[in-house]
């Protein structure tokens, strides 16, 4: 018998060389019936594996047999590193690193907020490397894709814009947390590598989508423009008018694991 997911006790993995190694965090709640597809949360910019939805996802995970697969990128959590040494390609890595030692056989991936633009990322490095069909199914929760490019850019102020010429980042006020968020050159630069909204997303799986249409961070725009870079895939996008960006309420959590379970069904 699997141990409940409250109980499931943190392991360790160490990415990177020298001055950029990091020590991940993550949490493994093994299968308990063979076959099923392991369920990957990739958690969005600040969020970590403590969270509702990743709780409730191995929740979830456990009441059905899949294995489970949950993480802390560098500098969130409790994994070592700074954040502000973060950058997409840098949490890509982790995540590469992480899927490829703990999660065995085929994955559902379920990416929130940031962790859709790494989920996106993953499944272009897996399929670069002869692995696309180790993705099952990709479940993306208000998806943000590009937001550095898409979303941060754009609306800069100049305060903000003198701040990262003349400190590196700028500091953002957040309804999530008493503390602001720090956006950095370095992630900005990177994100412009890192975008995969140029032109067209192939995964070679089921995609979901559920976007709240009153997210204040990530408009619903963004999530229809994503369903236009997929055009090859079988993807499904469910608007929920009243949701926000979380899309943690019950509500929100039941249209999530649903999603997953239909892709399960086949």
């Amino acid at each position: 018998m699997t141990n409940p997911p409250e109980n499931t006790e943190p392991t360790h993995l160490d990415i990177g060389l020298g001055a950029e190694s990091r020590r991940i965090a993550m949490k493994l709640l093994p299968a308990a019936k063979p076959g099923l597809p392991t369920l990957v949360w990739l958690g969005g910019y600040r969020s970590d594996m403590s969270g509702t939805k990743a709780v409730e996802l191995e929740k979830h995970a456990a009441a059905i047999g899949a294995a489970c697969l949950r993480f802390d990128y560098s500098g969130h959590g409790i994994s070592g590193g700074a954040f502000r040494d973060g950058s997409i390609s840098r949490w890509l890595e982790e995540s590469l690193g992480v899927v490829d030692h703990a999660a065995k056989g085929p994955m559902i991936l379920v990416g929130s907020s940031m962790g859709g633009w790494i989920a996106l990322r993953l499944i272009e490095e897996l399929r670069k490397r002869g692995e696309g069909e180790r993705v099952a199914g990709l479940v993306l929760i208000a998806p943000a894709p590009d937001f550095t490019s898409e979303l941060i850019e754009p609306n800069l102020t100049d305060v903000e814009r003198t701040s990262l010429a003349e400190r590196g980042y700028f500091e953002e006020p957040t309804a999530y947390g008493p503390e602001p968020y720090i956006y950095t050159a370095l992630l900005i630069d990177d994100g412009r590598k890192n975008r995969v909204l140029d032109g067209i997303i192939e995964t070679g799986c089921q995609v979901h989508i559920l976007q709240g249409m009153q997210d204040p961070d990530v408009p619903y725009a963004h999530a229809l423009k994503l369903v236009e870079h997929l055009p090859s895939d079988d993807v499904v996008l469910t608007l929920i008018r009243d949701g926000d960006h979380r899309l943690s309420r019950p509500e929100d959590i039941t249209r999530m694991l649903a999603a997953i379970d239909d892709m399960l069904a086949g």
